[in-house]
């Protein structure tokens, strides 16, 4: 069984790009829509989708 790679890749960058960001936002936020460190470990665990859960529900509007 070959893994398409060139198919993978593309996703596995976008992940990793969307993660960096949502955790450097994260750290910076001064508050957020619940705690700190949930929300980091919602960004690290449940992949493309936990980065965009946080900065659709997590940051604090202002």
């Amino acid at each position: 069984m070959d893994i398409a790679w060139e198919l993978i890749a593309p996703v596995i960058g976008l992940q990793l790009i969307l993660m960096t960001i949502a955790l450097v936002s994260c750290v910076k936020e001064e508050e957020t829509n619940g705690p700190k460190w949930l929300w980091i470990l919602i960004i690290i665990a449940v992949n493309l989708i936990g980065p965009i859960l946080y900065f659709i529900i997590g940051r604090k509007k202002q």
